[in-house]
């Protein structure tokens, strides 16, 4: 075989393995890729809500949920809403389910002396206030039921008006507040029977109101609401 030959069948040979490194790199492009980059961590988002602020007994009282994002579905499906929509039943059965999967849900109270000093809007806010400062995961973002911002909270927040009716986390944050309050009130009904706590949860029934009539108000009532100071 002559030199010319030679170099011939080295070129033909350094051209099919040229070719086969292209084609394996058609089949198996991830081969020749770098790892892609890490995707940004998701943003931490609590819902916040407050019940039982429009109640003549008791404190008020806040919860600040986190979920994960892979059970919002879940939970919307298995009836999470505004917890006034939903029986006491359904409340508490959810409630259970959302603590289960919650990345974090802590509860802030604020009590019949700070609503009668501050008033029940700001005594409603500060309770939201020691909800979120409780949680052991800071959030990135608050979203806060109602048109009112939580004064002096490092965190950022935005007011989401009738939240828990559009957001999943504002509603879950509703319902265990909302359960949470009730078992509290079912307690002290045992101290209190004379108002029908059990059943009216501090709220101004007729049979609450009579109960003040004939009994006047507890140290739980608050007297800075009209019907507790008659």
């Amino acid at each position: 075989m002559t030199d010319i030959q030679s170099e011939e069948r080295g070129k033909k040979q350094k051209a099919r393995t040229k070719n086969k490194e292209v084609e394996i790199f058609t089949l198996f492009p991830s081969f020749h890729l770098s790892p892609s980059p890490s995707p940004s961590p998701t943003q931490i988002i609590a819902g916040v809500d407050e019940v039982g602020r429009g109640a003549l007994f008791g404190p008020v009282v806040a919860a600040a949920c986190i979920l994960p994002d892979e059970v919002i579905d879940e939970l919307a499906s298995c009836g999470v809403r505004d917890s006034k929509q939903l029986s006491a039943s359904a409340r508490s059965r959810l409630a259970v389910k959302i603590r289960a999967v919650a990345v974090d849900c802590q509860i802030g109270v604020a009590s019949v002396r700070e609503i009668d000093r501050l008033n029940i809007l700001q005594a409603s806010l500060l309770a939201m206030k020691r909800a979120i400062l409780k949680l052991n995961v800071t959030p990135d973002l608050c979203l806060v039921d109602g048109n009112q911002r939580i004064p002096n909270l490092s965190i950022e927040q935005e007011t989401m008006v009738k939240g828990d009716a559009r957001s999943i986390q504002i509603a879950a944050a509703s319902i265990v507040a909302k359960v949470w309050r009730d078992e509290l009130i079912v307690r002290l009904a045992v101290k209190y029977p004379e108002y029908d706590l059990t059943n009216n949860k501090g709220y101004g029934t007729a049979k609450h109101k009579l109960g003040l009539e004939r009994c006047g108000a507890s140290v739980l009532h608050r007297v800075s609401f009209s019907p507790c100071r008659k």
